[in-house]
């Protein structure tokens, strides 16, 4: 990671060294760093974490070849994929400059070089990485209310909020994979109210209702189609005309009933049971399951035709123990709100409570959290809800490795940050006294990471 006071780091990839020194020396504004084939590069990747990199194609052992520059760019981009590479090409070589494009290179520069050229294109690459590296700093340290209803401080699910933002308006299928309980009806409803459509949203559990009531569940059915059918009824699909449909658990959906949802996808058109007049219905669908559709489509269980109509947009959402930080930000929510509603003596967790829900794995993700705290602050006898109050049992949860100590220190800072603001309700004191740190220094951390205090 650069800092303000650091100067910006260019490596420049390149096996004539009389070219690396004219290179060197036009850009003496920067820490220009050298290499002169691909382990060179890849080491100093590791070690510098360059923001921008100068890449020659052709390099050892195949200087006239382009294989090992095209090797050394995916690399690059593997190691620190927020990299602005920029590819050098020789003499109407545009399908190489395309090519490299299309593997994530950020722009490319004929040889033999013009160091004016290069320059302007090296400056810009900067400033765009400079503001790319702002928002996600802006992003990783800002605890929200997204989408109207997901409380998260955690970059994982800021990732998810932003692809719903982006997804809400167009008018396609999505389709929202994750365990149970992290929150998918909650991602479905955000979707549909930033959509624009007037009409409801309906929701069903196709999980929840037995197969042989499914299909009148979904498309109705009229009076006397079977026995007990004394009146007509609307089916769920009819009743999101103009709205959204939210198909939970879709992978629960029996193989006879797939083809007829999948007619209505294709054709827009359904027909309640008994019935014989086409109804045209205007909805948008939405589903989600924690099965493995992929692998289900495989061996026969689900429609390969039906998963690509449902699959247009298809969103991953973290569980609870992949979003650094939320369990405690979230847990403070839920006594909150539980203390409001059913037990207004409870305030706060106690210290070690804010210890237990840290340190668990919420295999049950949200909901559990949800449930247990609700839980607690009925059984609470005093201001705080304690860690026996909650019943909860110690779970380590890994950090993902980071590519070399200074970033994997940046890691490890942050989320000790995180977790010392989320303990302590946002107090600098408190929290600085928990990471054994002083006033100043928890100020300048926050400041060097963009944390919100």
């Amino acid at each position: 990671m650069t800092h303000p006071t650091e100067p910006k780091v260019l490596l420049v990839v390149e096996d004539d060294e009389g070219l690396q020194r004219q290179l060197k020396w036009a850009y003496d504004g920067y820490q220009v760093i050298c290499a002169g084939d691909r382990a060179a590069a890849i080491e100093a990747v590791r070690a510098h974490e360059p923001s921008v990199v100068t890449l020659d194609l052709g390099l050892p052992p195949d200087p006239d070849g382009t294989d090992e520059g095209f090797a050394t760019l995916a690399e690059i981009l593997r190691l620190k994929p927020d990299t602005k590479v920029i590819v050098a090409t020789g003499h109407g070589a545009r399908e190489s400059a395309t090519r490299a494009v299309s593997m994530g290179a950020y722009d490319f520069y004929k040889k033999p070089v013009d160091i004016d050229e290069l320059g302007f294109i090296v400056a810009r690459a900067f400033h765009l990485h400079g503001i790319e590296e702002e928002n996600r700093r802006l992003e990783s340290g800002a605890a929200a209310n997204v989408l109207g209803s997901i409380i998260t401080a955690a970059p994982e699910m800021m990732k998810v909020a932003k692809t719903i933002e982006r997804v809400a308006s167009a008018d396609v299928s999505v389709m929202l994979l994750g365990a149970s309980g992290t929150g998918k009806e909650l991602l479905a409803r955000a979707v549909h109210d930033k959509s624009g459509r007037k009409g409801k949203f309906i929701a069903i559990n196709c999980a929840a209702i037995p197969e042989n009531l499914l299909e009148a569940e979904l498309f109705g059915y009229e009076r006397g189609a079977f026995t007990g059918a004394v009146k007509s009824n609307v089916g769920k699909i009819e009743l999101a005309q103009g709205g959204t449909l939210f198909l939970d658990e879709v992978g629960d959906i029996p193989l006879s009933l797939q083809v007829k949802l999948l007619r209505f996808l294709q054709e827009r058109i359904i027909e309640r049971i008994g019935g014989r007049q086409p109804i045209a219905v205007d909805t948008r669908v939405i589903c989600a399951t924690h099965q493995d559709l992929e692998a289900m489509t495989a061996d026969g269980r689900f429609r390969e035709d039906l998963y690509y109509r449902l699959a247009e947009i298809v969103v991953k959402i973290p569980s609870l123990a992949e979003r650094s930080g939320d369990a405690v930000l979230l847990a403070r929510h839920f006594v909150n709100r539980f203390g409001r509603e059913l037990n207004q003596a409870v305030q706060t967790l106690s210290a070690d409570a804010i210890d237990a829900v840290d340190a668990y794995g919420w295999p049950g993700n949200v909901r559990e959290l949800e449930n247990r705290i609700k839980r607690a602050v009925i059984m609470a006898d005093g201001k705080s809800v304690t860690a026996t109050d909650l019943d909860l049992s110690s779970k380590a949860v890994e950090e993902p490795v980071a590519i070399n100590l200074r970033a994997a220190r940046e890691v490890a800072d942050r989320k000790a940050i995180r977790q010392a603001m989320s303990r302590t309700d946002n107090n600098i004191s408190g929290a600085a006294k928990l990471l054994g740190i002083s006033r100043p220094t928890l100020y300048d951390l926050l400041k060097q990471y963009r944390l919100t205090a």
